[in-house]
């Protein structure tokens, strides 16, 4: 069967592709008759679909998640790519290519998990240490980690996100620790490959990705302390206060009450790792939205609604691929994941995914963090204010 993807349709294409779908809404438009809009996406991105005619007898065969081969036109409506749906059926996975749906992170799962065990290895604090051992020697925690996205929407979109956004902060908070001497080296790097932790149980990853119920009753922060804590204790003599620190770093990442920080960072530590985690998401964020949006010969791309302008790129140089870049498929990323042996450290990861933003706040300012642009997703658990 033959993908045409997300990325290549054009207006006034005639397409019949198979594609996944995110999602699936019913209407009732303006003279009484039924629609159907539908969220498709593949690796490259996604589109909405619409069903003007029979809509009742679509909608019985297939939900959301599944797979589907459209028939359709591509038309542009109010600037964005959209498909007039004439023909649908449902098809089973087994023909089609998992990979083709799902975004993949493009560098290898064994190599970077690789180099968190070597970061673990060099650690000289043994409770830091024998925790984070206790996390990335369980098969199970591994495995999720290394397979979930970083995000839903915003940045790291992709199987194996999660992973490589950590490894990438705890790469920037080591680099920090070693111009400062007054920073805990190993306490800012467990942070770093902690902080996000709570992720494999806030967001469902399966095909489409979506928040689990926990990520929407809880949220990542608090599920990542609780896992935290559920480690500590099997740690014979673990100290109070370390533990508590540590915490915190989680607990403040997102660095503001208004961002859906709990705390706000109150270490050294805490405040480099809030920083160095809101810059690599953003250069993910605007990275992927340069690879994606760039258009004609400009040198500019479109318009981009979450940091309200458009990004100067200049000429695009032309650059012969790496021998050693590997694009894995979704399937190759549950097959590496294993409890690695340390090796040496890769080169700098520098993301290319595409990333689609979804519903924000206008005019949010690039200098805002991360957090502030994912304000509404979040709850202020405890309260705007604190105790003096």
């Amino acid at each position: 069967m033959n993908k045409v993807f997300v990325v290549d349709l054009k207006e006034r294409d005639q397409i019949e592709s198979p594609f996944l779908v995110r999602d699936k809404i019913m209407a009732m438009a303006k003279n009484g008759k039924p629609y159907m809009t539908l969220k498709l996406m593949d690796r490259s991105g996604e589109v909405e679909g619409r069903v003007w005619d029979r809509v009742d007898e679509f909608d019985s065969q297939f939900g959301k998640d599944d797979f589907i081969c459209v028939r359709a036109k591509a038309s542009v409506y109010m600037d964005k790519m959209q498909l007039i749906v004439q023909d649908l059926r449902r098809i089973p996975e087994s023909e089609i290519e998992l990979s083709d749906f799902l975004p993949v992170s493009q560098y290898p799962v064994a190599q970077m998990l690789a180099e968190v065990n070597a970061l673990i290895a060099s650690m000289t604090d043994q409770n830091i240490k024998l925790l984070l051992e206790a996390f990335f020697n369980d098969a199970e925690f591994v495995q999720l980690f290394a397979k979930a996205p970083a995000a839903k929407a915003m940045h790291h979109v992709y199987l194996g996100g999660l992973l490589e956004h950590s490894l990438s902060v705890a790469r920037l908070a080591k680099d920090v620790a070693q111009r400062y001497p007054n920073i805990n080296r190993d306490l800012l790097i467990c942070g770093a490959l902690l902080h996000d932790i709570g992720k494999v149980a806030e967001l469902r990853y399966a095909r489409s990705f979506d928040y689990s119920d926990a990520g929407k009753l809880i949220g990542h922060i608090v599920l990542g302390v609780e896992m935290v804590d559920e480690k500590i204790r099997t740690i014979a003599d673990f100290p109070v206060l370390k533990a508590t620190l540590i915490k915190h770093l989680l607990l403040s990442h997102h660095g503001q009450y208004d961002y859906g920080s709990p705390k706000r960072p109150k270490t050294l530590e805490a405040v480099v790792l809030n920083f160095v985690d809101d810059m690599d998401s953003k250069i993910n964020g605007v990275q992927a939205h340069i690879d994606k949006d760039q258009k004609g010969e400009s040198g500019w791309t479109g318009y981009h609604r979450l940091y309200d302008r458009y990004f100067f790129v200049g000429e695009k140089p032309t650059a012969e691929p790496r021998p050693d870049d590997e694009i894995l498929s979704s399937s190759a990323v549950v097959d590496q994941v294993a409890t690695p042996v340390a090796q040496p450290s890769p080169a700098p990861i520098k993301s290319t995914a595409a990333v689609k933003p979804k519903r924000q706040r206008n005019n949010a300012p690039l200098s805002s963090s991360l957090g502030e642009q994912l304000s509404g997703l979040n709850l202020d658990l405890f309260g705007a204010k604190e105790e003096q």
